[in-house]
């Protein structure tokens, strides 16, 4: 490893954070690695800044102190701003085992309940109606 990777100034700071709360406050982080909708996403800390959406998946960091930590993520957004990389997700869970976090991503994210399913639909049906009716009074 090359000494600039381990100077104070060539690390990141990671905000995982969930509607209420922030779930993992950390700093050092050499390394970040998450699922988006176009793939996988490696930050670095002289990356350049970019921002994307995110997957549920598994979301990778290293830190020098604590190595290599996985957390789970439900579907949200990654925001890397010069040192600073924020992900806000509506739900996260952390761990060591990645089999475990694996299968508790297709359990409890990836699987909509069908309660959610139902507001979903209705929820596109108002939008929808409201749109309708937005368009018909541009029209007058």
């Amino acid at each position: 490893m090359s000494t600039q990777a381990t100077t104070p100034d060539a690390l990141m700071t990671l905000k995982v954070l969930l509607p209420f709360q922030v779930f993992v406050e950390t700093g050092g982080v050499s390394r970040v690695v998450a699922e988006t909708v176009e793939g996988y996403v490696g930050l670095l800390p002289r990356r350049l800044d970019c921002v994307a959406a995110l997957t549920p998946g598994i979301l990778i960091y290293e830190t020098a102190v604590d190595g290599e930590r996985y957390v789970a993520v439900d579907e949200g957004v990654l925001v890397k701003a010069g040192s600073q990389v924020l992900v806000s997700v509506r739900r996260a869970l952390v761990g060591r085992d990645l089999g475990e976090l694996h299968a508790a991503v297709e359990q409890a994210f990836l699987s909509v309940d069908e309660q959610e399913k139902r507001v979903r639909s209705v929820m596109a049906k108002l939008e929808s109606g409201f749109l309708k009716r937005f368009a018909g009074f541009e029209h007058d």
